[in-house]
């Protein structure tokens, strides 16, 4: 790349979401402090109160140490009420609790009661490939049980090493629609690119093609203006926005729609780690260069990827006008896959108690026999990942992660590098691509498995957000996305012998203090 080549620039933001956002953030910030506030007057007023707090706190200690998840996820709020225990108690209920979710717990319910029988199962498919990749049937079977998404043949994969590729395919998707459109995506920016599929999405809409977009408000805030989806339904597009940005103590604000999903017909799919923005596709720069990758579907596998957005959009209840027959946007086409690969789209959702993409994560890893590569914008695991990954280098197996060489959020990438050490000492070995951020989430394992999705290496991603993906058994879409990694190493720097030993392997207070509270965020 030349260095005459303008590779960073300023990111532009939607003025107004900005301003919301920080208002937002503000309005919280203030009733949190006012709830804390008359908590410490009520404690230094009334002695009795003062003790049924502290006898309180330790009581809510012992409830979150017996919780049955992850240490990493409940040592920050242990430590943070016996230190603070009348902020860590507030914080708590409102936050970590998460009790109030049980309305959208019961909501989920009811729709996936209603949506999932329609995913049939079938159970050969699974034997079959249990023949042929015992590892890999164990896994899909698995996410089979966990999930309730099943594992398909019949299905023809592509993969974008660049997202810009996968745009363009999505473009000429997008034109053949003769039935819907569905897309779902993190974070959407009325620009360049977004221009371009509305483009087309308005001629389909016009053909009387059922179309409709669902997107994140926080993610994407800082990319459009409330008056998008507006917009969008007065042009025949139906839209949606998932859990809306609002001043006021939100116990779901925490839990963001982080997937990426596009369907036509039921008949093809694009999933991937690209949002909708111009950035993605390096139209804009404001990291350097950037790296996602995405893959298109099909045949059968596509019938997952339209049931969870379906799943989505119903449970958000917007409006009246939901859906009652599901069966109409499952349709079956007589399509014969040239290739014989084992596709299992899945999602993962954070009011469930299982950690799905992290379960799958760690089981590539303990399974590998001679390499498994990662790629990640983020790096912020548990140990029981950080424990998985490191066996698996023990044990002789190439381990791989690459992370990005110009952050998008500096604090974040501090805490990243901060869990190098205790991987690189271990035998992994660590890279950061330098022209940019590499925003792919990725993982390939002996050229028999992959995953492609939106599920980064992090709290958020893993515990926090609603997430999809993509479990493959193929070799030759295996070694396609090897050799995405294998170019990708070339334009990256290895800092796994900096990080084992001196001084950027010690930690400093402050990344002891952000990894700690990272599980809260």
């Amino acid at each position: 790349m030349s260095s005459k080549v303008k590779t960073v620039e300023s990111k532009g933001k939607t003025r107004n979401g900005v301003k919301r956002m920080g208002f937002v953030l503000l309005s919280i910030l203030l009733e949190i402090g006012l709830i804390v506030s008359l908590m410490i007057n009520l404690n230094e007023s009334f002695e009795w109160i003062n003790i049924t707090t502290r006898v309180f706190s330790v009581i809510l200690v012992l409830v979150i140490y017996g919780k049955h998840t992850t240490s990493s996820m409940k040592m920050p709020w242990i430590v943070l009420i016996l230190a603070l225990p009348i902020v860590g108690i507030t914080l708590y209920l409102l936050i970590g609790l998460n009790g109030g979710t049980w309305i959208m717990r019961e909501r989920y319910k009811k729709i996936d009661d209603q949506i999932f029988p329609l995913l049939h199962e079938d159970k050969k498919i699974i034997g079959k490939l249990a023949e042929i990749e015992p590892v890999a049937a164990g896994i899909a079977t698995y996410i089979s049980r966990t999930s309730s998404y099943p594992l398909y043949e019949n299905t023809d994969i592509t993969y974008y090493d660049d997202a810009a590729a996968g745009l363009e395919a999505q473009l000429t998707e997008l034109k053949k629609a003769e039935k819907f459109i569905f897309m779902e995506y993190h974070a959407i920016e009325n620009a360049l690119s977004w221009g371009r599929i509305e483009e087309v999405l308005l001629e389909r809409a016009e053909a009387g093609v059922e179309v409709r977009v669902f997107y994140d408000d926080a993610g994407s805030i800082g990319f459009i203006n409330r008056d998008f989806a507006k917009r969008l339904e007065a042009l025949g597009i139906s839209c949606r926005v998932f859990n809306p940005f609002m001043p006021g103590l939100n116990i779901f604000l925490n839990n963001r729609d982080h997937r990426k999903i596009t369907v036509v017909d039921g008949k093809v799919g694009f999933t991937g780690g690209y949002n909708l923005a111009d950035e993605y596709f390096n139209l804009t720069h404001p990291y350097g260069m950037w790296k996602d990758t995405g893959i298109r579907l099909e045949g059968d596998a596509v019938k997952s990827l339209t049931i969870t957005f379906l799943e989505m959009w119903n449970a958000v209840k917007r409006s009246d006008k939901d859906d009652v027959d599901f069966e109409k946007y499952l349709l079956k086409y007589d399509y014969k896959a040239e290739g014989k690969a084992f596709v299992q789209p899945f999602a993962d959702i954070p009011i469930d108690n299982e950690q799905v993409g992290e379960d799958v994560y760690i089981s590539m890893a303990d399974k590998a026999e001679k390499y498994c590569y990662f790629m990640t914008p983020y790096l912020i695991i548990t140990d029981e990942m950080t424990r998985a990954i490191s066996l698996a280098a023990k044990r002789g197996v190439d381990v791989r992660i690459i992370t990005p060489g110009i952050p998008d959020k500096k604090m974040i990438y501090r805490v990243t590098r901060s869990f190098y050490n205790g991987l690189v000492r271990n035998g992994v070995r660590v890279y950061e691509w330098t022209p940019g951020f590499c925003h792919a989430k990725m993982c390939v394992t002996d050229d028999k498995m992959s995953v492609c999705g939106t599920i980064n290496l992090d709290y958020r991603s893993l515990y926090h957000h609603f997430e999809n993906a993509c479990f493959i058994a193929d070799e030759k879409l295996a070694k396609d996305i090897r050799k995405d990694f294998e170019a990708t190493f070339k334009q990256c720097r290895e800092v796994t012998e900096e990080y084992k030993t001196g001084r950027k392997s010690v930690l400093r207070l402050s990344q002891l203090f952000m990894r700690l509270f990272a599980g809260l965020l």
